[in-house]
This record gives structure tokens, C-alpha cells and sequence, in this order.
């Protein structure tokens, strides 16, 4: 589409009840980042209160009819997704904005392949929407959905807000907040006293509006803009009478929710040897029928409980925001062999139903094509929207695990949806963790839910075999006698891409934070292509290179395992741009990594050619100067590197290449990155909004 070109939905596709919008962005640097936001209108083009602006402090809005979904990575950088539940959307909206903003000072010039891209219910894309030409603003709003005629559309807007996304709200009756610092702050020192008692108490509920007053406007907190708390400016000096004072609560953006402490309680048993009851028990867990079947029943049980939960894994998958019901074992016809899916989802919402078969594997069991399948062929014979394949595996884009035939001339499409189970725990620890759930029996359901999948019986410890290439190509690389073009070496590149990813899912769960891959592919390159060469390079340099960015660190975090040498590489390059003289800056990165490893390895890097001096931790804390470049040559960052063992096995045995990997980017961020963490960039008085 171009620039204010619209098109109605219904004539695109027949399925678009549900739809999922993706923003997407590319980065030469791979990390340049956006933050995304919605804005649900009223017939005046107004929001009518706090809960219709939504954004990454409260990703849920319009009676759950609008979900953000988070990022996921694609094969030249990330998109943002969000789920749209049309015929949810509350009667009162009648269009709803889709916008992106960064902050810190960023511009969207910045980034590369700015576009919008909308798919049906099935997931067959609809829509795409180049936004050109937003060098210099903050803020874009990429579309807007909206109703005509009882109809939903879509408009390719494209227009920028040098202002930012305050600038945007504002213009959409949101009023900024500007003492939400203070008041997070406060807010903050509530919580950790809730914590000791073993809640979490994040966000009060709106405060009701005196009657017979007008509705006040959506106020958010100001970090909601773009601007974290720091950023904030203080209130001008003002002559003459004190202004008068603000009220000591203002509405906020979500209901109240329950996350459990990461600490527990002091255990009253008598020994270590007893253990804790549970609600979903491994210890009887013989079989992998049995672990199969436990973990369906576990996963689809915990969804239906915990609507937060059953919402976040199913939005994606196109199905509506509604009651749910799971079931396991369900018997359907299929010729004269019935079949039996794991389970089913079924979602209603305003009496029509959405329905998924859902087929499970634990431990290293592959999915089996003939199976999925017969899936598929049931499902559009009695008009099921999605078969969902849930396993340890990790999808890759562009690579699905199971071909499948289509057939065509059906007029009922069928999507196919895979989900590892290192995404399910994933989504778990965020909103037991970091995010928050309705009350606390559902946080606790979570928690148990966690426990029993990753403990060791429950054969769901996502992505663990480098696959059957892994020790061929070592050997191969060992003796130099792997070839380009190598089929065994494409399959290592695609299982290390399958780890890369499960590790981002694993650290950002841990962290809270947004952790993903970094891709440098040319813009609009095949994944395909991009994995042969990748594969290419590995049969002629021997070594697996991966980068993963996460949110707040200075720099990227590499990894990078040398074949020939058996040795793993962390590092991260962090930039230096405080002033002062050269030795001055050494000593403060001396100083901020007083408790790094003194086997930490730094290097001084300088503008030009060439390589700036390098040493050990343990060297430099007593002789700083020693990593000053001798020529004044200008300091630009400094790059730090640790370095282990790696695992020769395939699996994530303890002498696993797997664990090492696992092992390795725990101590560096623990270790290093946690120390350097750059604090987030402060705006110029002129470049924020006064609420």
C-alpha cells in the first residue's frame, strides 16, 4: 500500500475476526530499537480514559480485544506484534491507532525498513506498508484500523512526530504525567515491602470521576512516552503563589496485579531430604507417552485457569479474547482409523467458537509429518481454525518443522502454529516474575506450572541436540576436510540459530527484559541464503559467531565458538564517550568492574586502524596505564572478553556444547555486562513534554 491508500478487510481475506499487525525496523548495527504503542478512539478521535492507550507498561487493552505480543526476530531484525480481536473491540471505539516511538534522542532515520505488515486469522498476509521518509522525528504513527459502515479497514498513514510519542498522545487526549518518577519511586518502596509478605502489588485501579464532573483525560506516566523515569524534568521555578498541589494519586494504566517473590520462605521441614507437595507431580513420569500426556494436560489445564496466560500463548495463533475451555485425549474421526489429538483449545466469544487441535511432543521426539497432517485434514473438515504443534524444537522463519499439504480447493483455511516449550516457560516467568497476574492462586498455579516444566522428569527442557552433523562438522573442521557447500554444515547453522534463540528466551524471562538476536543480513535477503552463507563461512573460518542484544546494556553481547580451538568467546564492546583524559577513562572502567572475573580480557579500542593494547583484569587493576594507547591514539570503547571451555558433546549433557553456551552467557552477563549497564539516556529540557 501507499501513503493514505485504505482498503477494507473483508474484502482481503474472510478471516480477519482476528488479526495480527507486525511493525518492523532494521538496524546495521542490529541495535537500533522501537518502542510500540496503540490508541483506541472514540467517535470524537479521542481516548476515553487511561485503559484505551496501550503500550509496553500495560500491553492489554479494550477488554483484552488488543494485546501486545512482544517482539520476535526476523531474518534482518525484529517485529513488534500485536493481536487485534476486532469483533472485541468495545462498540465505542471506532478507530484504533498504530504508532512506534524511540527515545533517548534516536530518530527513526536511524533505522532502515520501516513497515507495517497485516495478517488474517491464519496467518496469510493481507497487507504491507512501507513507511518512508521519518528521518527526523521520534515518533511515527504507521496505521489505523477503523470502522465504516459496520466494517473494519485499514488506512496506510505514515506520519511523523518530531515531538515524539508525547506529542502524539497528547494529540489524542492523553495527558502526560511529568511527576511519574516520583511517584514510581514511592510506589516502588510499597511494592518491596508487599514482596516480603509474598505479593507484589504493581498498579492500582483507575480512581472513579466525581459524578456530574467531566471525564478528565488519560494521564499516563511519562516514561510511557519514551522517556524512562530519570528523564523526567523537574518543574520550573515560578514567581508569585505556589501552584497548587497535585493529587497524590492519579489514575494509572492497569488493574492490580500479583507477581510471586523470586525468594522463598524459609522452609519448615525437618531436613533437606523432604520435598515439597505439588500440585503436578514428575516422580511417577516413566514413559514418554506419559510425559506427553502429563505436560499437555498441565499446559492446556493452567491456560484455561489463567486468562493472562491462555490469552498471551493463544492471541498469536489468531484466536479471539474469550472464554476458554481445554480438553485432552479427544477422539475425532478420520476414515476407519479415529484419531486422537493431544488436546484442543476452544475459545468462545459472542457464541461463535474458535477450536485448535493441539499435538505434543516432549524430550527429543520429533513431530511426525503423517500426524500433523491427518490434524490438518480434520480440522478443515469440521472448520477448526488452528493445529497447534507444541515440542523442544524451535521453529526458524522460513524453515517450518512439518510440510504439509494444502489443499486448495477447500474454501476453510487451516493455520499451522508451532510453539517450543521454552517459549511457554518464557511467557510464564514474565508474568509471574516481572509482569503481574489477576490474583494470587492464578500466580501460584504459574509457579507450580513452571516448577514441574523445568524439572529434569518433565522432558520439557526446550532445544538440547546440536543434531546428528554437530560431531562430523567438529571433525571435519578439525582435520580440514569440510567442504563448502556441505549439507552437514547448513544443519549446525540452523541448530545453533534454534539455540540463539531459546537462549534469548531464556535469559529475557530471567531478566524481564527484551533479550534478542541480532541479525545483519542485507535488507530483503532469504533466509535461506543467509544461512548458506553463514554455513560457508563456517567450513572456512570454523568458527559459530552469534550477537544478542539486551535491553539497557551498552553494546551487543557476542558469542563466538572456535571449532579449531575448542574455546568459547563472550564479549561485549562498550562504547566511550565520557570526557576527560585517557587515563581517567581506563580508571573508570577499572573501577565499575571491581567485581569481575581478574581473568576478564580488555581491550582498548581506538579510532583508526589497527588494534589499541589489551590485558587481563588482574594486570590493569594495579597498572591502568597499561592499556592506554602509546601513539594518543583517540579512545572510541573498550571491548571485554571471557573466555571457557567448550562442550564437545552435541547434547546439554555437563560436557555439552549446549550447556557451555548456557553456562558462558550466564557468568558474562552476571559477571560483566550487569556491571557496565549504561544508565538510560537523559533528554534536554527542551525535547520533553510538561503534563
Amino acid at each position: 500500500m501507499v501513503k493514505g491508500a485504505n482498503v477494507g478487510l473483508a474484502a482481503l481475506s474472510e478471516d480477519v475476526g482476528s488479526v495480527m499487525v507486525s511493525l518492523g525496523w532494521s538496524s546495521a548495527t542490529g541495535e537500533g530499537d522501537a518502542d510500540v504503542s496503540v490508541l483506541l478512539l472514540d467517535g470524537d478521535g479521542k481516548v476515553r480514559s487511561d485503559v484505551d492507550f496501550c503500550f509496553y507498561n500495560n500491553p492489554v487493552a479494550g477488554n483484552g480485544s488488543v494485546q501486545l505480543l512482544g517482539k520476535t526476530p526476523t531474518a534482518d531484525g525484529s517485529e513488534d506484534r500485536i493481536s487485534f480481536d476486532l469483533d472485541a473491540v468495545p462498540e465505542e471505539i471506532d478507530k484504533v491507532v498504530v504508532a512506534a516511538s524511540r527515545y533517548g534522542g534516536s530518530r527513526f532515520g536511524e533505522l532502515d525498513d520501516l513497515r507495517l505488515t497485516l495478517a488474517d486469522s491464519a496467518g496469510d498476509g493481507l497487507v504491507r506498508f512501507a513507511v518512508e521518509e521519518a528521518d527526523e522525528v521520534s515518533a511515527v504513527i504507521f496505521g489505523e484500523l477503523y470502522r465504516r459502515s459496520g466494517e473494519w479497514k485499514f488506512r496506510a498513514v505514515g506520519q511523523g512526530y518530531a515531538s515524539g510519542l508525547a506529542g502524539l498522545a497528547t494529540d489524542y487526549g492523553v495527558d502526560i504525567d511529568d511527576d511519574a518518577a516520583e511517584e514510581d519511586a514511592r510506589e516502588q518502596g510499597e511494592q518491596g515491602h508487599e514482596q516480603e509478605q509474598g505479593q507484589e502489588y504493581a498498579e492500582e485501579a483507575p480512581l472513579p470521576e466525581p459524578a456530574g464532573q467531566p471525564t478528565a483525560p488519560a494521564r499516563v506516566p511519562a516514561q510511557a512516552t519514551g522517556a524512562r523515569p530519570d528523564d523526567v524534568p523537574a518543574a520550573p521555578a515560578q514567581d508569585g503563589p505556589a501552584a497548587p498541589a497535585k493529587p497524590a494519586r492519579r489514575p494509572r494504566t492497569a488493574k492490580k496485579k500479583v507477581t510471586l517473590p523470586r525468594t522463598t520462605r524459609k522452609s519448615l521441614a525437618d531436613n533437606e531430604s523432604w520435598r515439597s507437595a505439588r500440585l503436578f507431580p514428575v516422580s511417577a513420569l516413566k514413559s514418554d507417552r506419559e510425559r506427553e500426556t502429563r505436560a499437555t494436560s498441565v499446559v492446556l489445564s493452567v491456560m484455561a485457569q489463567v486468562p493472562e496466560f491462555g490469552r498471551r500463548l493463544t492471541a498469536g495463533f489468531g484466536a479471539p479474547a474469550g472464554r476458554m475451555e481445554t480438553f485432552t485425549e479427544v477422539t475425532l474421526p478420520h476414515g476407519e482409523s479415529p484419531r486422537r489429538p493431544d488436546g484442543v483449545v476452544r475459545v468462545e466469544r459472542a457464541g461463535k467458537l474458535w477450536t485448535a487441535l493441539v499435538e505434543t511432543k516432549t524430550n527429543g521426539n520429533a513431530l511426525k509429518p503423517d500426524q500433523v497432517q491427518a490434524y490438518m485434514d480434520i480440522a478443515a473438515r469440521r472448520g477448526y481454525e488452528a493445529v497447534i504443534t507444541l515440542s523442544n524444537d524451535v521453529a526458524l522463519e522460513g524453515s517450518p518443522l512439518v510440510d504439509v499439504r494444502i489443499d486448495g480447493r477447500r474454501k476453510h483455511k487451516v493455520a499451522l502454529w508451532h510453539l517450543s516449550w521454552a517459549e511457554v516457560v518464557h511467557q510464564a516467568q514474565m508474568l509471574i516474575r516481572h509482569e503481574g497476574v489477576g490474583n494470587a492462586a492464578h500466580a501460584w498455579l504459574l509457579q507450580e506450572l513452571l516448577h514441574y516444566l523445568q524439572h529434569e522428569n518433565s522432558g520439557c527442557h526446550g532445544f538440547q541436540n546440536m543434531g546428528a552433523a554437530w560431531v562430523p562438522v567438529r571433525r571435519g573442521i578439525d582435520d580440514e576436510t569440510l567442504c563448502q557447500g556441505d549439507a552437514r554444515a547448513l544443519e549446525v547453522i540452523e541448530n545453533r540459530e534454534r539455540l540463539v534463540r531459546q537462549v534469548c528466551l531464556r535469559l529475557g524471562g530471567e531478566l524481564g527484559q527484551k533479550v534478542l538476536p541480532v541479525q545483519r543480513a542485507r535488507r530483503g535477503s532469504d533466509p535461506g541464503a543467509r544461512r548458506a552463507e553463514l554455513a560457508d563461512h563456517l567450513c572456512e573460518q570454523g568458527r559459530l559467531n552469534a550477537e544478542i542484544r539486551i535491553e539497557g546494556t551498552p553494546g551487543v553481547l557476542a558469542i563466538t565458538a572456535d571449532l579449531r580451538t575448542g574455546k568459547l568467546r563472550t564479549s561485549i564492546e562498550v562504547p566511550s564517550a565520557e570526557p576527560g583524559y585517557p587515563l581517567s577513562r581506563v580508571k573508570r572502567l577499572i573501577r565499575r568492574l571491581a567485581e569481575a572475573p581478574a581473568d576478564l580480557h580488555i581491550e582498548t579500542l581506538v579510532d583508526g586502524p589497527g588494534a589499541g593494547p589489551r590485558g587481563t583484569l588482574e594486570r590493569l587493576r594495579p597498572e591502568p596505564a597499561d592499556i592506554v594507547p602509546k601513539d594518543g591514539a583517540q579512545i572510541t570503547g573498550f571491548r571485554l572478553s571471557l573466555f571457557k571451555g567448550m562442550g564437545s558433546g552435541r547434547g546439554s549433557a555437563e560436557t555439552g556444547f549446549i550447556r557451555s553456551v548456557d553456562e558462558a552467557v550466564d557468568r558474562f552477563h552476571a559477571q560483566v555486562v550487569a556491571q557496565v549497564e549504561a544508565p538510560a539516556p537523559r533528554r534536554s529540557r527542551s525535547e520533553e513534554p510538561t503534563g
